[in-house]
């Protein structure tokens, strides 16, 4: 009785990270401005040119993150190898976005939102293995375009309330154009938690979660070898990479036909998120694919 009860304790605790750590819970709106900072970006870009061309990462990536005692964030600013006029129109409309977060292993479902067609998506967080929906929690998101000029594009996915409660979620992408005719993106990612959530985390982190870590190279090793950041904010820099290798993902399956392009962002989401086994390695391949596949008719039948 007791192990039965071990048991469906921590898969309650599974649960409530999952969609925690996730989603990104209890964004503080006021860091993320709802103002045109083109400018702000462009000189982001040009501080970041060194460390977008020598990185861990082997792709032209950086990675930031920050923890306070109740706030968390993650920043990956990216070059794309597309035109701006093709990313900010690919990644402008509600459903494009349900198309991008699907790929996330532990998002179950993303559809716009009955009441609000095309500015609600309705969002179902879950854990990395198949879920029934009445199981994974549900949450409504909210899609705003801040900014969209020739030479700007600024989106946010904003949610009041969440599971467990949570409140504020917030996603927000940027973009510019670049002269070389690439863009320059930026994907913010970031929560506050309360002391529940703190004690749930940490009880996972120092369990189940224990051998996880993220990419932040605390100090080197007498051996040589890095010590990566590990704890809640290691979970956090494994999360905004997922969100971002799926935005590649679904921009890179864009010149390929329409019938093949859920599967070619499925694989691609994939093999790239096996170039980092040690941080994002869960499921193998044909597990993820089955899963989404399933996943994804549910999505367009509604349920």
């Amino acid at each position: 009785m007791r192990d039965r009860f071990r048991t469906m304790l921590w898969r309650a605790i599974y649960l409530f990270l999952a969609c925690l750590i996730s989603t990104g819970a209890g964004i503080v709106h006021a860091d993320i401005p709802d103002t045109n900072s083109a400018a702000a970006l462009r000189t982001k870009y040009l501080t970041l040119r060194d460390a977008l061309s020598h990185n861990q990462f082997q792709l032209p990536l950086n990675l930031d993150s920050s923890q306070t005692s109740t706030d968390l964030k993650g920043d990956i600013y990216a070059l794309v190898d597309y035109p701006f006029a093709t990313v900010s129109t690919a990644l402008q409309g509600a459903t494009h976005w349900c198309d991008i977060l699907i790929l996330h292993l532990n998002v179950k479902y993303c559809r716009e939102s009955a009441d609000k067609p095309g500015s609600n998506l309705t969002v179902h967080i879950g854990t990395k293995n198949e879920q029934s929906l009445n199981i994974a929690p549900r949450m409504e998101f909210e899609y705003r375009v801040g900014s969209n000029s020739s030479d700007y594009l600024q989106i946010f996915l904003d949610a009041d309330k969440g599971p467990f409660g949570t409140k504020n979620y917030r996603f927000m992408l940027e973009a510019i154009p670049l002269k070389d005719g690439g863009t320059f993106i930026h994907l913010s990612y970031s929560y506050a938690y309360g002391f529940t959530a703190k004690l749930a985390m940490q009880a996972y982190l120092k369990t189940l979660g224990s051998d996880k870590v993220g990419f932040t190279v605390i100090k080197k090793l007498p051996d040589g070898k890095p010590l990566y950041v590990s704890g809640i904010r290691g979970a956090l820099e494994r999360n905004t990479m997922r969100y971002y290798l799926a935005i590649s993902a679904y921009l890179g399956a864009l010149s390929t036909p329409p019938q093949q392009q859920l599967e070619k962002r499925l694989r691609d989401w994939f093999t790239s998120t096996e170039r980092y086994p040690l941080q994002l390695h869960e499921l193998e391949q044909s597990e993820y694919l089955d899963m989404k596949r399933k996943e994804y008719k549910r999505q367009q039948v509604g349920g």
